[in-house]
């Protein structure tokens, strides 16, 4: 090796931590989390579980087809091997929406359900107003036990992230070097930034990660080493926000 191409060689070493240029990583997974559309629980303040769900808005339903349409002109993920959702009823309307968008031209793929994709487990509170829920049960102070569930039967904090966590990275590694789209809440897209990213749950808190409806958030996961990317996050370009 000449000297001179030595030097480049070092300088390229040296330069790891400045260059931001990146290049896809071979054999990694893409998973697309996208946010369901604006939902009637959303703005009727009623919490949204099993019972209290009851799909889209007129304008969550513009705002998917919108992505949609976005995605059907881009053709950016035709490449998709497989699409799924939260059983929720909102999400579902929602993956139900992408389906002529997300994998091969002229196949829609099937929407696949998994009940880990769910927005944290309300237990109790399902289907009240969150003025009820807060005369019934009070709001546990998840700053102070991060572990108290938000009402009987529901989830705490700590049990949500772990849980819907561990199902996103669940997705990543069942199509290894695929991928996929799901069509889910924002508490499970702030659950991988959570995990993945060890973002503190202050951010969370704050408000400071707000996720649009309809938009997309997009991590490569590299299994030899265990490595989470963020590629992307709530891209709601071209979406309607009234």
């Amino acid at each position: 090796m000449s000297r001179a191409d030595e030097q480049t060689k070092t300088g390229r070493q040296g330069a790891e931590g400045v260059l931001r240029i990146f290049s896809a990583v071979p054999g990694a997974t893409r998973l697309v989390l996208i946010r369901h559309g604006e939902a009637v629980c959303n703005v009727s303040s009623v919490v949204g579980g099993p019972k209290g769900c009851t799909g889209l808005t007129d304008l969550g339903r513009r705002q998917v087809v919108a992505l949609a349409e976005r995605l059907e002109e881009g053709g950016e993920l035709r490449d998709a091997v497989a699409l799924y959702s939260s059983p929720l009823p909102r999400a579902l309307e929602t993956a139900a929406l992408l389906r002529g968008a997300v994998g091969p031209a002229g196949r829609p793929l099937e929407v696949r359900q998994e009940d880990d994709l769910s927005e944290l487990r309300p237990g109790e509170s399902d289907g009240m107003t969150w003025q009820e829920v807060i005369d019934t049960f009070g709001l546990p102070d998840w700053d102070v036990s991060a572990d108290q569930p938000i009402a009987p039967g529901g989830e705490s904090w700590v049990t949500f992230v772990s849980r819907a966590a561990a199902m996103v990275r669940a997705l990543a590694q069942r199509h290894a070097g695929q991928v996929v789209v799901a069509a889910v809440h924002a508490g499970v897209i702030e659950s991988s930034m959570v995990h993945f990213l060890g973002v503190p749950r202050e951010v969370q808190r704050k408000g400071w990660l707000r996720i649009q409806h309809a938009s997309m958030t997009t991590w490569e996961y590299v299994p030899d080493d265990d490595r989470w990317i963020l590629l992307r996050f709530n891209d709601a370009c071209g979406v309607p926000l009234v």
